[in-house]
């Protein structure tokens, strides 16, 4: 018993790629989430708009909706043993539909979509739970599709990161991407799609965990 033991805790390491042992008792449930930059266009007081929810597609007191695949955005924020980090703030920022952040740094010649926030915020459950409505993230000029986003709690302070569309093909040309250099932590940063039931206009159901160190 105590030679498979042993085993399966080399067999753990090795799988795992790190040079840490485990002790007795130890068991981690996932990897943490790659960090990345937070990119040049995280809104400052002049960029962001008095509507700051958790729905990116629509603007208290206009009656638009926001251009592109309106799309369900889930997931948990948890650490690496699997429980859940309550009450942490998730904040995401992306460009609009045409390609261009809501962004006084952006001059971008894209058009602005005035019934986009391009930047929202929401704080997760007991379960560690949060939900956003946003739009499928589009290409903008060097980049590939991405949403951006930043967790803060007070357990374990601050992580910032990007999620991707699984299979696009401007992926195997994104430098920030390419900066990651392991195939295992490039795949941990891929949001899962599936088609939403034709309801509110949802067209995907996009899901994307936080793993935090």
């Amino acid at each position: 018993m105590q030679g498979n033991t042993s085993r399966r805790r080399l067999l753990c390491w090795a799988a795992l790629g790190t040079s840490s042992i485990l002790l007795p008792g130890e068991v981690l449930a996932a990897l943490k989430t790659p960090t990345m930059t937070e990119g040049p266009f995280y809104p400052g007081p002049k960029d962001l708009l008095l509507d700051q929810d958790n729905d990116l597609t629509t603007i208290t007191g206009k009656s638009g909706v926001a251009t592109g695949e309106l799309i369900d955005l889930t997931g948990r924020v948890v650490d690496e043993r699997d429980r859940p980090m309550k009450n942490a703030l998730v904040e995401i920022w992306q460009c609009n539909g045409n390609g261009r952040y809501h962004h006084t740094g952006d001059d971008s010649r894209a058009p602005l979509d005035p019934f986009f926030q391009g930047y929202g915020k929401t704080v997760t459950d007991r379960e560690g739970r949060y939900r956003f409505r946003t739009i499928k993230p589009v290409a903008y000029s060097g980049r590939t599709p991405h949403i951006h986003f930043k967790v803060k709690s007070r357990e374990f302070g601050e992580m910032t990161s990007q999620m991707f569309v699984p299979g696009d093909p401007g992926n195997a040309r994104d430098f920030v991407l390419r900066n990651i250099r392991n195939e295992a932590d490039r795949m941990r940063l891929m949001m899962s799609l599936k088609p939403a039931a034709p309801i509110s206009g949802v067209k995907l159901l996009a899901q994307f965990d936080m793993v935090v160190g």
